[in-house]
């Protein structure tokens, strides 16, 4: 009698709410969002799966500390308002996380429901009551606080800089977003193709972070325009480098000098920020070419993969010197690119580039692969088989390897103590550097790493700006 009531008492979990997606034969020849998002029923549906844990593991694997059993509670009640302001309370950006966060090595991989099945949809509820709450024409931002007499410079309008500018403002802080280019959103807008994340979506979280009172100057190069002692010079009380890492990396291997081949950096920022996809109605010309290739297997991988495809390509290789199993891409990424039909040369290698006799890239000699024992990153090295050259036709190749530290504001920075990569040094917890004043985060610290890892660079940094500013005179 005591199993039979154990029984009684079992929990059954529904399965997942699978979120709709555009068919990889439809969405190969457009720029538009792959996942089609939940319906109110759908998304309160798959609310419902969560146990509401008393201790919430999911939690303690959000970088920005959102109280992700509270949210999707209110989810599972419909009441979708004050999810999006339970949400907001910690991350301004709930859109985007919800689109390009990697939850299932997060928030995701914790939840006490994905033991015996799939987790929680939690990216997918976010991502829902994000977009609900700005479809609906209900964004408000919360009261503003009373102003404080202090200032702050936030350098750099990626994930890190948004969010610790967001912050701040909701302290009272007076801040200054700087960007260097003509669009806010950094890695948001020039590195993540449309069909991942809109450029709407960004725009209209960056409108949420301005009406919160943060001053936004694009087109303003620190290191050119004004200098960080420059800054602090003319007034602010502190400064915050999230300028990420946007200097390209290559394999320094014959024939990469010729036409026809792109950092990704370059060419995604090509698509994405100047709409090369579009043109000629955007005159920013791309070459759309037959045969492309790219190397590389990470996220920024998986764009050029699928932006090429996408911009006409026959036929595009994805180069990488590793198995599928050691890809750093997220999972959905790599399935999505090959239902695109990404071709897979895995175990492979370049070791030169071929070019004709105008300069442009026709071909890359590889050479094959094997692993062998495990090297610093976990991960079996890969080991050339000799004599196993042959080589690839191309007219593209795209080195997605990822980035170096741009050293244009770290140069003209006196006393700011770098790495020998040419990243700032910081401290894990404060984000401090060695200037008095001086905060960074993100990949400028880190080198390439997650949009929600920059974030809560972000939140901590804040924290403690707001620590320093409160007990300085």
């Amino acid at each position: 009698m005591a199993d039979e009531g154990k029984k009684a008492k079992k929990t059954i979990i529904p399965d997942r709410v699978h979120m709709a997606e555009q068919a990889a034969e439809e969405r190969v020849s457009n720029f538009k969002e792959v996942p089609l998002g939940y319906t109110e029923d759908q998304a309160a549906e798959e609310a419902k799966r969560c146990l509401q844990c008393k201790k919430a593991a999911c939690s303690t694997g959000c970088p920005v500390e959102i109280n992700i059993p509270e949210f999707i509670k209110l989810v599972a009640e419909k009441n979708f308002q004050e999810a999006a302001k339970k949400i907001k309370s910690t991350n301004s950006l709930p859109a985007v996380c919800g689109r390009v966060c990697p939850q299932e090595i997060q928030c995701e991989s914790k939840c006490i429901v994905g033991k015996k099945g799939d987790p929680v949809s939690i990216g997918g509820l976010e991502r829902f009551v994000a977009d609900w709450e700005r479809d609906h024409g209900t964004v408000e931002a919360p009261p503003r606080p009373q102003a404080r007499n202090k200032k702050v410079a936030v350098v750099g309008s990626g994930p890190a800089g948004l969010t610790v500018a967001s912050d701040l403002a909701k302290l009272g802080y007076g801040v200054t977003l700087f960007e260097a280019l003509h669009k806010t959103g950094g890695v948001l807008v020039y590195g993540i193709p449309e069909f991942r994340l809109p450029k709407a979506i960004v725009q209209a979280e960056v409108d949420f972070v301005e009406s919160l009172g943060v001053e936004i100057k694009t087109n303003a190069l620190i290191g050119k325009l004004y200098t960080i002692p420059e800054l602090m010079e003319s007034g602010y009380d502190a400064v915050f480098i999230g300028i990420g890492a946007g200097g390209p990396m290559f394999m320094n291997i014959p024939g990469e000098e010729l036409n026809g081949v792109y950092s990704a950096n370059e060419f995604l920022t090509r698509s994405n920020l100047m709409k090369a996809y579009l043109f000629p109605e955007y005159d920013t010309p791309i070459k759309k070419n037959k045969k492309v290739a790219v190397v590389g297997a990470g996220n920024v991988a998986m764009d050029s993969v699928r932006t090429a495809i996408r911009l006409g390509a026959d036929e595009v290789y994805l180069v990488y010197r590793r198995s599928e199993k050691e890809m750093p891409a997220r999972n959905e990424e790599i399935e999505r690119a090959k239902e695109e039909n990404a071709i897979l040369k895995l175990l492979t290698n370049p070791v030169r580039l071929i070019g004709n006799d105008k300069g442009w890239v026709t071909g890359m000699e590889c050479i094959k692969m094997e692993l062998g024992e495990p090297d610093d990153s976990g991960r079996r090295r890969p080991v050339p088989i000799k004599g196993s050259e042959f080589i690839i036709e191309v007219d593209d190749v795209i080195m997605a390897l990822g980035t170096n530290a741009n050293p244009l504001l770290t140069q003209a920075t006196p006393g700011l103590e770098l790495n020998k990569w040419g990243y700032v040094v910081a401290d894990e917890e404060t984000c401090a550097t060695s200037i008095k004043g001086v905060y960074a985060g993100g990949d400028i610290v880190t080198g390439s790493a997650t949009v929600i890892l920059a974030m809560g660079a972000g939140r901590k940094a804040a924290k403690a700006i707001d620590s320093y500013l409160s007990t300085s005179a």
